[in-house]
């Protein structure tokens, strides 16, 4: 790859982070606003996030999952209602005090989250047991005021789905929690090409006002972790203080359970961190806006665009691949290699004057940068089977990832030891002492990942305090 077209790149084995944004910035994905903490999403980016939503969306809907859209401004009084949401999300709170030039009587804020307001339309709509369940989901954007900010993993407003259910009973909404979980779990691990590890949450990793979260959590190629999306299982925390109830079977007057999930943006930014090299982005096929990209060689032979032009139009007829033709004048094919390298588009088709003569182009895959000879007449074949083993074969690449960043430690010098060396996840048998949670992320910088669903026993004893132990943890190092 050309220095030139790099030299604005970070190598991500000297500085990871930066070699991130770089990246982002570079392919195209994002750009800064001048508002800090508030990033534009590029046509690539954001088709990137509309594969996602797609996909989700339609897994949502199968379950019954219906879209609806409320305000961004909530009054003060809401987020004050429930004493754990107030905790959790007052400082990053954005006011509204003032309209046109008039001073409001009472703030409004920004949705940072929409439990409260969906509560106080679910207390207007809710009249009886046979309404339920209310199965409602939106997609928009949501403002956080992070006192650090990074695109796409820690901008200020971003875009997400947040699902927000009620249910007659308990067991109904907890089924639900844990379902939508598995949703996650299959957009990630399917879609993304990212293996991920399931479990709950800490308590006091847990959302704020949650009775339980449940997390999907992902490892990135530097051995930090992303939280990749969350369902949290909120019994009557909200329901009660906003009059959520109904009028059950037996004529008696009850408060709903309620459920609430979300997975945002930030999943370009595991995609990105998952798979990415320091020639720029590796795309899985099935997210790829672009799947493959035709680039011909000699534009100024006879025949050549002609037939660049004929491969497209049959490659973008044949099981929907999504193709993409590039025969800009300004740029030479070496540049327009390293472009589509960059932006990590999955197949790239070299064709010129030799090749037609033969009857066939040169293809190129992005994971492995394997380039390879193929019939003309194959090619149709060939790149939707190229496609699926690209998908299997990032998945797999990234799953090694996580088995050679998985470390066990059974007392704390092991966890310092193996975390500092290697890092990644970290399995440690733990208490269930706060205490000594916050004692390891003092130490480390190591957070509890989760209580992972699949449990296995390390060892009798707590890592940080020796006593009996309780669960095993998976712990790591976040963005």
């Amino acid at each position: 790859m050309s220095d030139n077209f790099v030299k604005e790149i970070t190598n991500m084995e000297d500085d990871f982070a930066q070699w991130f944004t770089d990246v982002v910035i570079k392919a195209e994905l994002v750009d800064y606003t001048e508002v800090k903490g508030f990033i534009a999403y590029r046509p690539y980016g954001f088709a990137i996030w509309e594969r996602i939503k797609e996909y989700e969306d339609t897994e949502f809907k199968k379950r019954g999952v219906q879209n609806i859209a409320l305000p961004m401004l909530m009054p003060e009084h809401y987020l004050t209602t429930e004493k754990d949401h107030v905790e959790g999300f007052a400082p990053e709170v954005a006011w509204v005090t003032k309209g046109g030039e008039k001073e409001l009587e009472e703030k409004l804020y920004i949705r940072p989250t929409s439990e409260p307001l969906f509560c106080r339309m679910y207390s207007k709509w809710l009249k009886s047991w046979r309404e339920l369940p209310f199965l409602y989901n939106q997609w928009c954007n949501v403002l956080r005021w992070e006192k650090e900010t990074r695109p796409i993993l820690r901008s200020r407003e971003f875009y997400w789905q947040e699902g927000h259910t009620i249910h007659a009973t308990e067991q109904e909404a907890i089924e639900l929690t844990l379902e939508m979980l598995d949703v996650y779990a299959d957009t990630i691990e399917n879609l993304l090409a990212i293996p991920v590890l399931k479990g709950k949450k800490t308590e006091s990793e847990k959302f704020a006002g949650a009775v339980d979260t449940y997390t999907v959590e992902t490892l990135m190629l530097d051995g930090r972790a992303i939280q990749a999306g969350t369902s949290h299982y909120l019994g009557q925390n909200f329901t009660k203080p906003f009059g959520v109830k109904f009028q059950n079977k037996e004529g008696k007057e009850e408060f709903a359970y309620h459920t609430s999930w979300g997975t945002s943006t930030r999943l370009l930014g595991a995609l990105i961190m998952a798979h990415g090299d320091n020639r720029g982005l590796k795309i899985p096929p099935k997210v790829a806006p672009i799947q493959v990209v035709i680039v011909p060689v000699a534009t100024n032979k006879e025949g050549v665009i002609e037939k660049a032009t004929e491969i497209y139009n049959e490659l973008k007829g044949y099981k929907d691949i999504r193709a993409e033709l590039d025969l800009r004048e300004q740029y030479s094919p070496g540049y327009k290699f390293n472009y589509w390298e960059m932006k990590g588009i999955p197949v790239r088709i070299e064709i010129g004057p030799r090749d037609i003569e033969n009857g066939e182009c040169v293809v190129v895959r992005r994971d492995t940068l394997e380039k390879m000879t193929v019939k003309l007449d194959e090619l149709n074949e060939t790149v939707v089977k190229l496609l699926d083993d690209i998908q299997q074969n990032m998945y797999n690449m990234c799953k090694e990832v996580r088995v050679k960043r998985t470390n066990v430690a059974h007392n704390m010098e092991e966890f310092e030891k193996e975390i500092n060396e290697n890092q990644g996840y970290i399995k440690a048998m733990w208490c269930g002492d706060p205490e000594c949670e916050e004692k390891i992320h003092e130490i480390t910088g190591a957070k509890s990942r989760c209580i992972p669903y699949e449990q296995e026993h390390i060892d009798d004893k707590c890592v940080v305090c020796g006593k009996q132990a309780k669960d095993m943890v998976v712990w790591g190092r976040q963005y």
